[in-house]
């Protein structure tokens, strides 16, 4: 399996995994193994990758079997879910810092097809992210919705992140989670 830093001509294969397990198209009988409640069109997939080198994939045989988001707040502030994170973010100590847009960035969503689950690929993704966003980030903020509880296990268990807080945000209830980029996982 090759982890790379996804590139314009690796969108289609990356939406293809997304429709997959997003929350709109995700077979019923899956929702219960996670899934993905955001959804992306080419064009912010393609400011993702040309304005925050964001998109983290997992490829084997030419597919793309797992992805990683992963960018600055502005990215993510077109979402009102997200402006409402960053309103927040001076509320939160992590590391003996407020945080804030510059020392913080959102990380996810993380999309794994199931073939490959719980053979390492969301942990070795993981570190891959983390390692290129260390360069201009000490901390990971991301959330978790409560209604998805394999995502919050394989976060907080696999992967070592901590709940800072929880919060409500248009009647979802989640769990808001972060993580120190200079620490590796592996």
């Amino acid at each position: 399996m090759t982890f790379k830093v996804a590139e314009l001509s690796d969108i289609d294969k990356v939406l293809e995994l997304h429709y997959k397990y997003q929350v709109d198209s995700i077979l019923e009988e899956d929702k219960k193994d996670g899934f993905v409640t955001t959804t992306f069109t080419k064009e912010q997939l393609t400011d993702l990758i040309n304005k925050e080198q964001g998109l983290f994939i997992a490829m084997e045989d030419d597919k793309v079997l797992a992805y990683v988001m992963a960018a600055s707040w502005q990215f993510w502030s077109i979402w009102p879910m997200f402006r409402f994170m960053v309103e927040d973010l001076k509320n939160l100590n992590y590391l003996g810092q407020t945080l804030d847009v510059d020392n913080s960035y959102q990380y996810g969503p993380v999309c794994i097809d199931k073939s490959v689950r719980g053979s390492g690929v969301l942990e070795n993704i993981f570190d891959f992210s983390r390692e290129h966003m260390s360069k201009r980030y000490p901390v990971l903020v991301t959330f978790v919705n409560k209604i998805n509880p394999r995502s919050y296990e394989a976060h907080t268990r696999k992967l070592g992140l901590q709940v800072i807080q929880e919060f409500e945000f248009n009647n979802n209830h989640y769990y808001e989670l972060v993580y120190d980029t200079s620490k590796k996982i592996l």
